[in-house]
């Protein structure tokens, strides 16, 4: 075949194969990107038939990255990023370290040196940006605390595997005992590192915000649908590619805070929408490419090595990072859903991996275990998650100390002793405080409305009581928080969290401690918002029916009064 036609090759029998047998899968009853990595292993080098090109498969898998970061950055503003600072940085760095120890410990025990246990350990601690994206995306919670917390806690990980990656090649001759290292040229690799990061961040925030958001303002302008849609791919690739060429970060990264900054215009969610379709034809292909790396035959000739290395990923990057999150407080659905959320790797594991390699510092048989461990992990994480919501149920009801750690004092689950008795009765509840919960507590406090506020985030709740606020935190399912909450006096309930999948839990756990208690309800699920109809559980507000009200009414007041205007001694 034409070396001019691998590039179409490659994408025909990628998508192709991910589509017969992402249908099988589902109907199977698996989650769709096992089918999608089983394409992947068809096409790939290491069984009989078409080969595709994998150097294109890779590449065509890094736009996808580029495209899925840019959209999570449409939605992350560096004030969310910012809120779960607290949580995200330790834990990363904890967790990291944690996979990193267990994997060295592994290695060692194979007799592996220092540079190859390194490199095998660290490729074992961070998460697939994709996996984690499509993961929370499918389950509807990227925008919810949770959801945050998990984003927030894989930037820092990114952000530590760009120093990694930047570090290793000058420590590679020490890490393989053949050379000492320098120590004055490691300080300055690492200071010339830290300045490229922060200047690109920099850069960003204090121009990027200003410049970009006006770039898309004038290509909306033309009116142009085409050149709109180009303006979003174009920004998403180019400034993650300028990123990596001109700062050294990560094309994930350098995407990931494009999309921030293009957050700032007011068509950031119609971007978002607009790059949606490429960008799950894109993460289809990254799935397509990872298949292509694995060869089966390790299952076979390492099973129990293969076996370790999962276990690491899922239970032993699990354990710590549930274990960190309950010890800031966190619910134990929070340190579930965190948990489930990291048990997988992905991309920098594979260039990790691919340095090591290059720089021989990885046993041949270490990158097969690595991508083992990643196709295998990746394929059981939306089992993973589908476990947290029964995990949860049956360790709250086996384990006395679970239960005793979920009912822990905690200062802010509970309103201070000299809150204000307006607080207390014929008050608003309002769960959630991101977007849209922020500006329905500002009408309130500016019509002099007493509400509290419960937020799964105790860092908001901090902060909302150095503001003079009432607040308690918790996860809202619980009765609990509704009973710090004094639902039980309440005279409305208002549900502002985008995370919809416990709202009728909610919803019966109000009625039954307040059978008289005002309900009202947002959701941006019609399926959701008629069921909800359906079931009587108050004023449903479904997001894109209000938008097109809202948007219906003005036109209308505007045509109005232009006609009247037209039309001297028109009636009103």
């Amino acid at each position: 075949m034409p070396h001019s036609v691998s590039l179409i090759s490659t994408i025909a029998a990628g998508l192709g194969l991910a589509l017969i047998f992402g249908f099988l899968a589902v109907r199977l009853r698996l989650p769709a990107l096992v089918g999608y990595l089983l394409a992947g292993v068809i096409i790939g080098p290491f069984t009989p038939g078409f080969v595709a090109d994998a150097e294109i498969a890779s590449q065509l898998a890094e736009i996808g990255v580029m495209l899925l970061m840019f959209g999570v950055g449409l939605h992350f503003s560096l004030d969310d990023l910012l809120a779960v600072r607290k949580i995200a940085v330790p834990g990363a760095v904890v967790q990291m370290t944690v996979a990193t120890a267990l994997g060295m410990g592994l290695a060692h025990w194979w007799g592996w040196n220092l540079g190859g246990a390194l490199v095998f350990g660290l490729s074992l601690s961070v998460a697939s940006t994709v996996v984690l994206l499509r993961a929370l995306e499918s389950r509807g919670i990227l925008d919810s605390v949770n959801g945050r917390i998990a984003v927030g806690w894989l930037v820092v990980e990114d952000l530590a595997m760009v120093l990694v990656l930047v570090l290793l090649p000058p420590l590679g001759g020490w890490l393989s005992g053949k050379v000492d290292a320098d120590v004055n040229a490691l300080w300055k690799t690492l200071g010339i590192t830290l300045l490229q990061v922060g200047g690109f961040v920099a850069l960003m925030l204090v121009v990027g915000r200003r410049f970009f958001p006006w770039v898309l303002w004038q290509v909306q302008r033309t009116g142009s649908r085409e050149l709109f849609t180009l303006c979003v791919v174009a920004a998403a690739v180019s400034i993650a590619f300028g990123a990596t060429a001109l700062f050294g970060v990560s094309f994930a990264l350098g995407a990931f805070f494009a999309g921030m900054v293009m957050r700032e215009s007011e068509f950031s969610h119609r971007a978002a929408e607009e790059s949606l379709p490429l960008r799950d034809a894109f993460a289809v292909l990254f799935f397509v490419s990872v298949g292509m790396l694995f060869d089966p035959w390790v299952l076979l000739e390492r099973p129990l090595q293969v076996l370790a290395v999962v276990g690491i990923i899922i239970v032993g990057k699990t354990l710590a990072a549930g274990v960190l999150v309950m010890a800031f407080r966190y619910p134990l659905n929070t340190a579930l859903t965190v948990s489930a959320s990291l048990a997988q790797i992905g991309e920098f594991s594979f260039i990790l991996v691919g340095l090591g390699a290059s720089l021989d510092l990885l046993p041949r048989e270490g990158q097969s275990l690595v991508l083992a461990g990643a196709l295998i992990s990746i394929a059981l994480n939306q089992l993973v998650f589908k476990a947290v919501e029964p995990l949860q149920q049956w360790i709250l009801a086996k384990s006395p100390l679970a239960r005793k750690l979920e009912a822990r004092d905690d200062p802010t689950a509970e309103l201070p002793a000299t809150t204000d008795e307006k607080y207390l009765s014929q008050h608003v509840v309002l769960v959630g405080y991101g977007r849209v919960g922020r500006r329905i507590a500002e009408a309130l406090k500016e019509n002099h409305i007493p509400f509290v506020v419960a937020e799964q985030n105790r860092e908001a709740v901090e902060r909302l009581r150095a503001q003079g606020m009432a607040a308690v935190s918790g996860d809202a399912v619980e009765a609990e928080v509704l009973v710090q909450a004094h639902i039980a006096q309440a005279r409305m309930l208002v549900i502002a969290t985008p995370d919809t999948l416990d709202v009728r839990q909610m919803v019966a756990t109000a009625r039954a401690l307040n059978p008289a208690i005002e309900i009202v309800v947002r959701t941006h699920n019609e399926a959701e918002a008629r069921l909800l109809d359906s079931e009587k559980a108050g004023k449903v507000f479904l997001g894109e029916h209000e938008l097109a009200q809202s948007m219906t009414r003005h036109v209308l007041e505007r045509s109005g009064a232009a006609a009247s205007a037209a039309t001297p001694g028109a009636s009103h």
